[in-house]
């Protein structure tokens, strides 16, 4: 050989060469390599069994993970029809804020749920009692829900107790902008509604609460 033989020319060979083992089956089972997790060496044939079962373990955790997530999922769904069957079973229009709250307190077990709209056919006390200006301004830029441990906004007030983490979600009528009111979901726990989790359910959740309670807005005559 004219060039010194080098680790990565070695490996560049057996790929460039795949069939050589093939040509050559007797190193397969001849040559010795380290044990990954033991002090002996093993055959290359052995190595590549326990390289495999590691791929098949590893495979089967994330399995695993995405079975859980389903079953997670599914449960979920059970529940969010479950919150729409109550919402829309409700014929007195007086009583929905109260279905939209306490649906989700009761079915997503919740430390508490608030809520306040304006411009509904409502009293002006409890859900329908006034806000400030800076609320209504605070609605209008909610685009997204809010989750996170910041818990000294005005809304977050509402909720008779402090919550460790809250959610923070404005409601629209649906093909409208502008916001009507602000459901707010507080929890005990400060990973319940972290700044990091993906907010497309409590979207959902805004999107069918606003649509509900849009019956309430006043008629035009």
């Amino acid at each position: 050989m004219t060039e010194l033989m080098t680790a990565h020319s070695v490996a560049k060979f057996l790929q460039e060469n795949p069939d050589f083992f093939t040509q050559h089956a007797e190193l397969f089972s001849s040559l010795e390599v380290p044990h990954p997790h033991q002090t002996r060496a093993i055959s290359l044939g052995e190595r590549q069994i326990l390289t495999l079962r590691d791929r098949l373990r590893d495979f089967e955790f994330r399995l695993a993970d995405m079975v859980r997530n389903a079953t997670q999922n599914e449960t979920t769904n059970d529940k969010l029809n479950q919150w729409c069957e109550r919402i829309l079973a409700e014929q007195n229009k007086a009583r929905l804020p109260g279905e939209v709250a306490l649906g989700l307190a009761d079915l997503f077990n919740l430390q508490e749920v608030a809520l306040r709209v304006w411009g509904l056919d409502l009293p002006e006390e409890g859900v329908g009692a006034p806000v400030s200006q800076d609320v209504h301004i605070f609605a209008e830029g909610l685009t997204q829900p809010y989750c996170g441990t910041n818990t000294e906004f005005v809304a977050a007030t509402w909720l008779s107790a402090k919550p460790a983490s809250v959610a923070i979600l404005a409601l629209r009528t649906p093909g409208e902008s502008a916001a009507f009111g602000l459901l707010v979901l507080g929890s005990d726990d400060p990973q319940r509604f972290s700044p990091e989790m993906g907010t497309q359910f409590l979207d959902v959740v805004s999107r069918l609460a606003g649509a509900a309670l849009s019956r309430l807005k006043p008629q035009a005559t």
